[in-house]
């Protein structure tokens, strides 16, 4: 079956004459079956809160009609059942999201597994039907990535199709989620693409409408949130759109340090991997008995929120024990994703924000909802690290443009902010912890995957700091290049030059010859062998030395060898062909 695909695919490719069609072609597939994984995966956790809570519907209402020994064990349940799940069933760890597609697409050719995938999407519909505090939308966009993964994979296309499919997915996942068919596209290409090129441009559109249509076709076209026209009340309002752009970054900052400070707390105390989302669970259940609310993807919390139904007190408290919730949720690994959380806390931050401002200033104030609507995107666009794709987004959730430049500035403030002081968004983060930063170029993340060992020359020229002029000079005689000079330990304690000892021949008569150790100079620059080739390189490529000495480890300074600027360059030249293969597919 499988080899019948790939002769299928290879016959459509030879076929036609640019592989654009060929890729258009395959973007109504994938967005077809993103639209549909979008559909199976909303109904998945439907499922899972019938199992917990007995009732599909809101879950705020629903938790509300529920004794509070109810409200408090499902959660707790469920995150024991993810638990227990992730640890002793399901393939690799889990739960997986947003982050694992932008590694996929970065260093694996947009491949994923589509078991783990599968076992993904079961732990994240779980986490959320439990009533986890987490969003739908990043587990979603890993079903899409995952089902274009298996087509690529399926009919054999190269690294560079591969990848540009796995856009494909992530748009139409997106568009699905969202009924927000631009912000899918843009949302591919800003997050997981990483570029605007037309290639990925147009399969990535056309996957989006395709997922747009599979889910309206099922679910309608109606907006998420429902508001009345908005506009902006006075261009002196400017002021405090900067003002809510920075408090929304500080509220982004504070969340995502808290998510890191629960993973944190669980890695110290050494909490065994299966009960962290048990006890997630169970602080979740605890708060919701006072704030409801926090359960589930709160939409409908969301939406009154943004037509103003709550006083400034229950505001502030909700939006302390929402970011609460949902950090103790990703802290914890419970599963589900975060852009769902960002709305409802930035909805909520927004709606506070103007409640005191227009207090002060009523005459200047444009409404509850419009700042609601502000610090969404404010707030969603720095957590995410999106703010193109955010700002689009909170357009198409509300079908109101009358905000535009406001949500700009808001957007942009918040986004600049949180990156010029936290420097991470919730997916950089994530990608941190695995040890990966894909902020580098593509060379520079190949060079760290080798080591200084690598290119180590043993053979060096070292002398211990008794040795006399003369001896320098016959060691000179051999070689120009730096000799090292080691104490009686054998330690690295300086290097002489040529010139130091043409230096020292010239001086005048000190009564006693010099030796090594009194020429010596300290040595600039050293590697140590398991230092990454990537560093190396930042290292010393404006550094004057050809020669730099390689020693055992920062306390053991024997000299191993030594390593030339020709073979750093040599690596970094090998990194940028490789780079290079990777990105036309050629790997």
């Amino acid at each position: 079956m499988h080899a019948r695909l790939r002769e299928a695919a290879r016959r459509l490719e030879a076929g036609v004459k640019s592989e654009h069609v060929t890729l258009g072609a395959l973007a109504v597939i994938v967005g077809g079956l993103a639209g549909g994984g979008a559909i199976a995966f909303r109904y998945a956790i439907d499922a899972g809160q019938l199992v917990f809570f007995f009732d599909a519907g809101a879950l705020a209402e629903v938790a509300r009609a529920l004794p509070a020994w109810h409200v408090v064990a499902a959660p707790t349940l469920g995150g024991l059942a993810i638990g227990l799940l992730c640890v002793f069933v399901l393939p690799g760890p889990q739960p997986q999201g947003v982050a694992q597609v932008i590694e996929a697409n970065a260093l694996r050719n947009g491949r994923l597994d589509p078991r783990r995938g599968l076992a993904a999407a079961l732990v994240n519909a779980l986490a959320i039907g439990a009533g986890g505090s987490v969003g739908r939308e990043g587990p979603i966009v890993h079903v899409g990535a995952t089902l274009a993964s298996v087509v690529a994979r399926r009919l054999g296309l190269g690294a560079s199709l591969a990848r540009t499919l796995l856009g494909c997915g992530v748009a139409a996942a997106v568009a699905s989620a969202f009924n927000a068919p631009i912000a899918g596209v843009f949302f591919a290409l800003e997050v997981v693409i990483g570029h605007y090129a037309l290639t990925a441009f147009s399969p990535v559109v056309i996957a989006s409408v395709i997922g747009t249509i599979v889910s309206r076709a099922h679910f309608g076209d109606a907006v998420a949130f429902t508001l009345p026209p908005q506009a902006v009340a006075s261009f002196f309002e400017f002021p405090a759109f900067v003002l809510l752009g920075l408090v929304c970054g500080a509220v982004a900052i504070g969340f995502l340090k808290s998510v890191a400070l629960v993973d944190a707390l669980h890695t110290r105390l050494a909490v065994p991997l299966w009960l962290r989302p048990t006890l997630a669970g169970l602080a979740v259940g605890l708060i919701a008995l006072a704030f409801p609310e926090v359960l589930g993807i709160g939409y409908p919390t969301t939406d009154a929120t943004l037509n103003d139904r709550f006083g400034l007190g229950f505001l502030l408290g909700l939006a302390l024990a929402k970011a609460l919730a949902t950090a103790v949720c990703l802290g914890s690994r419970f599963g589900g994703g975060v852009f769902s959380p960002a709305l409802v806390l930035g909805a909520l931050v927004g709606v506070g924000f103007q409640k005191v401002s227009g207090a002060l200033f009523p005459e200047l104030s444009s409404g509850a909802a419009l700042y609601g609507v502000l610090g969404m995107g404010a707030v969603a666009g720095a957590v995410l690290g999106a703010p193109i794709s955010t700002i689009i987004m909170v357009f198409e959730l509300t079908h109101d443009y009358g905000l535009t430049f406001a949500l700009m500035v808001a957007v942009a403030i918040a986004t600049l902010f949180t990156m010029q002081v936290h420097g991470h968004s919730f997916f950089t983060w994530q990608l941190a912890r695995a040890g990966l930063n894909l902020s580098r170029a593509l060379e520079l993340r190949l060079l760290e995957r080798r080591r200084v060992a690598e290119i180590l020359h043993p053979e060096h020229h070292s002398v211990p700091a008794t040795a006399t002029l003369a001896d320098l000079k016959r060691r000179f005689r051999e070689s120009h290049v730096p000799i090292y000079v080691r104490d009686a330990e054998g330690r690295l304690v300086g290097e002489v030059s040529f010139g130091d000892l043409a230096d020292a021949a010239f001086a005048p008569g000190r009564g006693q010859e010099p030796t090594a150790g009194d020429l010596a100079h300290p040595v600039g620059l050293v590697f140590y062998p398991d230092d990454d080739l990537a560093s190396a390189w930042r290292r010393a490529k404006n550094q004057d030395e050809d020669h730099i000495p390689v020693l055992r480890s920062p306390k053991d300074r024997t000299v191993l060898g030594e390593v030339m600027i020709r073979d750093l360059m040599l690596a970094y030249n090998d990194a940028l062909l490789e780079a290079r293969a990777l990105e036309r597919g050629d790997a």
